[in-house]
C-alpha cells in the first residue's frame, strides 16, 4: 500500500497557533522555527531603519519585517524576515499578508535555518520570482545578493564585513557592514 502525505494548504495555516513560533508552509510541507535570537533582531532592525531612511527620501516602495506572511500558493506560505514590495510591481499587501512576490526578501541565517534557507528557500524565491535575494550570515559577517536573472539566481555580490552592502533596487544606498553586524 502507498501512502500519500496530504499537503497543508493556506487554510490549514490560518488555524495554526499563536505561540512566538514561526510557521511556514513550503510544497505544503509544515516547517516551525523558534523564535529568532536578540542579535538576529538587533541586525533586523538596523535593516529595517537603514530601508525605511531610504524610502522616505526614494518613495519606490514598502519594506515589512517578520513575522508577515508571503502566500506565494495555496501550499507555499513564508515568513522571510524582511520584504521589499516595489511600487508597481507583483506583490500586494491585503489585511492578512502579502500575495505574491516581493521585489526583494531578505533571510538572516541562523544556525538552525541556514541550510533551509539557503536550499529550500533559495528555490522557493527562485521559483516564484522573487527578483533579489539577500541572505546575511551572522558568523561570517557576510552579506550575499542573489538576483533573478532569466528565471535562475545568480550571484550579484557577496560581501563582508567592512564591506559597503549596495543592492540595484536602492541606488544611492551603502550600508556599512561594520554598523550592520556591530
Amino acid at each position: 500500500m502507498t501512502r500519500v502525505a496530504a499537503k497543508l494548504t493556506y487554510r490549514e495555516y490560518l488555524l495554526l497557533p499563536e505561540d512566538g513560533k514561526r510557521y511556514e508552509i513550503m510544497e505544503g510541507e509544515l516547517y516551525v522555527t523558534p523564535a529568532p535570537s536578540p542579535r538576529h533582531q538587533l541586525i533586523l532592525a538596523r535593516l529595517l531603519y537603514t530601508l525605511m531612511k531610504y524610502l522616505e527620501g526614494h518613495p519606490v516602495g514598502t519594506v515589512l519585517a517578520a513575522p508577515c506572511d508571503v502566500v506565494f500558493s495555496e501550499t507555499d506560505i513564508l515568513q522571510p524576515d524582511l520584504v521589499f514590495l516595489r511600487e508597481g510591481g507583483n506583490a500586494f499587501v491585503t489585511e492578512r499578508a502579502i500575495q505574491g512576490p516581493p521585489a526583494l526578501v531578505v533571510e538572516i541565517l541562523s544556525p538552525g535555518t541556514a541550510a533551509r534557507d539557503r536550499e529550500l528557500k533559495r528555490k522557493r524565491y527562485e521559483h516564484f520570482g522573487v527578483s533579489e535575494y539577500w541572505m546575511l550570515d551572522l558568523d561570517l559577517s557576510t552579506v550575499e545578493i542573489l538576483r533573478l536573472e532569466s528565471g535562475q539566481y545568480h550571484r550579484h555580490s557577496l560581501t563582508a564585513r567592512p564591506g559597503m552592502l549596495t543592492s540595484p533596487l536602492f541606488p544611492d544606498l551603502a550600508l556599512p557592514l561594520d554598523w550592520l553586524f556591530r
